[in-house]
């Protein structure tokens, strides 16, 4: 029997603290070698659209499966989200499928999780200025997810299109914090800096960023995409989910290309979590997170969707 779980059913399924307490684990997995990722498929379809797919295996966690999706912008005329995605799990011992789960908000989640997971392991404990550079769809559960693991008193926001800016401010206002539009020069104010664009260049450079920032680049998942300057990774200490993706299809492409870091400077954040590799070093050192997004979360935040399914009755089995 496989277990359908769609979309529309995630939502009282799977909160933000589950889908970051499922993230966390899945990358202390990867780093202990429990766990891994497949090759990412990725293809242009034109017109902006992307398609691919993301998967792996937990050996710990007894999951297989693959997560099969992209980005359409021309969903939003037609009343749906730019990003679609769907789940499947799979028994690893044989392969029989066990599980569609809708994709569309785990996605959210689990990014948004991956990033609140690299503020809680790396950004300074007094940070009280958040930073958001981007207020697209995903803004939201950033900064909603970046709130529940620091004390921040302030936030501020820039985006490429500043009409959408207030969205983001009334977000702000929901978890009572106020909220200021700035320009990017302004973001030298902030202590922790969320980048979540779809860019193909770099929005945010060095002279933005001061001294004991951490940020938080979670937009860049494919080859040609930018959100930093190159010159930022040579000045900061540089973690990632996964190493591979983080030098092929994230942020640190760039400043490899460059030839301002090595592979061998970026640090996976599975590595902190599991007390493998030290975190942040000094107060006034730059950290910088590479969220490329693994298959591994989106298999562990599905995972968690399924477990709450089936101890509520919910879903929908057929037989394969």
């Amino acid at each position: 029997m496989m277990l359908i779980v769609p979309e529309a059913l995630i939502a009282d399924l799977v909160t933000a603290e589950d889908a970051f307490a499922a993230v966390e684990a899945t990358f202390a997995a990867m780093a202990r070698g429990e766990a891994y990722n497949f090759p990412v498929v990725r293809e242009a379809l034109g017109g902006d659209r992307q398609y691919g797919f993301k998967s792996g295996l937990d050996r710990a966690g007894g999951m297989l499966g693959v997560k099969a999706g992209g980005y359409f912008p021309g969903n939003l005329a037609r009343g749906m989200t730019n990003h679609q995605s769907t789940v499947y799990l799979f028994d690893p011992e044989t392969g029989r499928p066990t599980a569609m789960v809708g994709g569309n908000l785990l996605t959210a989640l689990r990014t948004a999780a991956a990033s609140a997971v690299s503020i809680d392991r790396l950004a300074r404990r007094d940070a009280r200025v958040l930073g958001m550079v981007g207020a697209g769809h995903q803004a939201a559960y950033q900064l909603r997810a970046a709130a529940r693991v620091r004390k921040f008193e302030k936030v501020i926001g820039w985006n490429y299109h500043a009409d959408m800016l207030p969205k983001l401010g009334a977000v702000a206002a929901e978890l009572g914090l106020p909220f200021e539009a700035v320009s990017l020069d302004r973001m030298i104010e902030a202590d922790v800096i969320v980048t979540i664009t779809s860019s193909p260049a770099a929005s945010l450079l060095d002279g933005h960023v001061s001294a004991g920032t951490h940020l938080a680049c979670m937009g860049t998942d494919t080859k040609g995409k930018q959100e930093v300057a190159p010159a930022l990774l040579a000045r900061a200490r540089v973690f990632t989910d996964e190493v591979a993706q983080s030098v092929t299809i994230g942020e640190a492409q760039h400043a490899i290309a460059e030839g301002l870091i090595r592979a061998e400077d970026i640090t996976p954040i599975g590595a902190v979590i599991a007390g493998m590799a030290e975190g942040r070093q000094s107060n006034d050192q730059i950290t910088l997170f590479d969220g490329t997004g693994v298959g591994l979360q989106d298999l562990a935040v599905a995972g968690a969707a399924v477990r709450r399914a089936e101890a509520r009755g919910l879903g929908v089995s057929v037989t394969i």
